[in-house]
Order: C-alpha cells, then structure tokens, then sequence
C-alpha cells in the first residue's frame, strides 16, 4: 500500500517523552518513546513474545519494557534482555520491526515501510510563513477517513453555511473562479477570495480575503490567507495554516492545525481558541458525510466549478495511487 511509504503524523513533539505512548497509524497501533539522548523510537504495540501491549510496560535504561514478562527492546526493535534467562543472549530473530521515525512542525512523523522513492515531509516553510509565530492546535479526533477531511479544509463554498457570521454570510456565498494547477508535490489554487464578516482573531471589520492552497501530501495540505487591508488591528496581518492528518483507520482520523500568524503578543490559549472554534464547527458536517471514505469516482458525487480544487484532489489521489480513506 502506497500510504504505508509516506510520512504521517502520529503525536505532539511535547506528548513523546520517557514513558510509553501508544498511538495509531493506518489501522495499526505503534508505540512511541523518547531515549535519554532525546532521540524518539517507534515500534509496534505488541510483544512477539505472547502479544502484549508494550505501550503498558515502561521505559528501563532506554529500553521499552513489556509489562508482561519484562522482555526489554532498544530502539532498533532488538530484545536485549529476558529476566527468565539470566544468561540468555537474544537472537536476532527475537525483536520486532522498528520504524523511521522524524521532527518537524512540532510534531513527531513516522514511516511504516520504505518506498522505492524516500517520501518527503510534507512542507511548511518558505516565504510564506518567514518571520511568522507558529502555534500548533489539536489533536482533533473526527470519525471520518482523512481525504473527506482535507477536501473540506480546500473548500470555501461552505463558508457562509457552517461559518456564518465568522468566515462567511449567506448575503454573500458567490465563489469567484480561481485556478488549480498540478505541483510536484501536490497541487496549487491561486486567485481565490472570499468575503468575511470575521476573517481572523483580529477582525475589526468585514474583509475580502485572498486565499492561497496548497496541497502538500496525500493527507497534508497548507492555506494562506490576506484580508483587506485596515480589517484588522494587526497592521500588515496575514497567516498561513498547515492542515496535518493522521489516518487512524479509513473512516477515522487525527488532526493537528499548525498555525503561522503575524501576532506574538496574543496569547497560544487565544489563538488556539479561535480556531478550535472554526474546526467546531465543521466536525458535525464531516463526521455526517456519508460514505465516510471519499469517492474518487467524480460521478459519485455532484460537482460544480466552484468545487475545481476538490475535484483536482479527487483526481490527484487517484493518480497518486490512495487506497486508504477512499472509495
């Protein structure tokens, strides 16, 4: 499976410490520790011993510990010890299968299997967000598969519907044309614009905001967002969000929002608050679409020209060979 080779997001930086975490990753569960040096590890949440779950054991001279006979394992997935067998040297056969693991955007990746190309991290960087504060947000745990949840973030025709009075109003639902072109990551929309009574946590009047989208991953996508300007008190405000979703199964996720904001006085509580309350909001729609999974076939579904960009990522998954989420 295609999925298996990308680069997924599976906690907070700050949530992998000394003790066992356990976590899901496209129907599997894995657990994740940090050794003395700093250095994180994930393996599989299952003794091969009798099938215990190691997230329950403990962290021994950076070696996870099974809770139930005290199989040790380092961080490559060897078992360096057996308390039963003083004198027992393991072979390599005793051991499970460690994962890559990475950090970046404050959160911590891993990579079940290698593809025959090194995935990527998704991105978050460049000129766009130089200069700006980084917050990150979440997790959000959504029953639904996370294609339906990146195709909601790259929408903006719900706006005046599940944000009214926020990133929308019904007076004003019109979705001028932009453009949707194909990136060597993902895909690109440009030329976007929505009119917003309350475009961001600064607001002090309606504004037409321009849009940038970007999809950066399968699961990963990245929007960056200007109003007018004098909308704000900000002087000069602007903000890019990256959109970062762990499949836990296909119809269910785990969602983090890394938010990039021309603001370093509000404070984290404040800025997270607003969002939370943007995300609130669109939870109980996706968690009601029904097939929980997203149908790449476009005839499944309607469509309209305003709906390019999330046709564009139908067809962009679909070519990129997903199989998790969809349908």
């Amino acid at each position: 499976m295609f999925e298996t080779s990308l680069w997924h997001p599976v906690a907070l930086t700050e949530h992998v410490g000394s003790a066992p975490l356990a976590v899901v990753l496209l129907a599997q569960p894995l657990v994740l520790w940090r050794s003395t040096d700093g250095v994180a590890h994930a393996l599989p949440d299952r003794c091969p011993h009798r099938g215990a779950q190691l997230s329950l054991g403990q962290v021994v001279n950076d070696r996870l510990e099974c809770p139930y006979h005290g199989w040790q394992f380092d961080g490559q997935g060897q078992c360096r010890h057996v308390p039963a067998l003083a004198q027992f040297v393991s072979p390599a056969t005793h051991g499970v299968k460690s994962y890559r693991v990475q950090e970046a955007h404050g959160l911590v990746w891993v990579q079940l299997a290698v593809g025959t190309q090194d995935a990527q991290l998704p991105v978050f960087g460049g000129a766009s967000v130089a200069g700006l504060r980084m917050v990150n947000c979440g997790p959000y745990d959504v029953a639904t598969s996370a294609p339906r949840i990146v195709e909601n973030f790259l929408d903006m025709a719900h706006f005046g519907f599940v944000h009214e009075g926020w990133l929308g109003t019904r007076e004003a639902t019109d979705v001028p044309d932009y453009q949707v072109q194909e990136t060597p990551t993902g895909l690109l929309a440009t030329g976007c614009q929505a009119w917003q009574p309350r475009s961001n946590l600064h607001s002090i009047a309606p504004a037409r905001v321009e849009y940038t989208y970007e999809v950066t991953a399968p699961y990963a996508a990245v929007l960056a967002k200007v109003p007018d300007a004098g909308s704000t008190v900000v002087d000069g405000w602007r903000e890019s969000i990256g959109l970062f979703i762990c499949p836990l199964t296909p119809e269910s996720s785990r969602v983090w929002f890394r938010l990039a904001v021309a603001d370093f006085e509000t404070s984290d509580e404040k800025l997270q608050a607003f969002q939370h309350t943007i995300f609130k909001q669109d939870q109980p729609v996706l968690e009601s679409q029904q097939p929980k999974t997203l149908p790449l076939d476009l005839r499944a579904e309607l469509h309209t020209v305003a709906d390019k960009m999330s046709s564009s990522y139908r067809r962009y998954l679909q070519r990129s060979g997903i199989v998790f989420g969809v349908c």
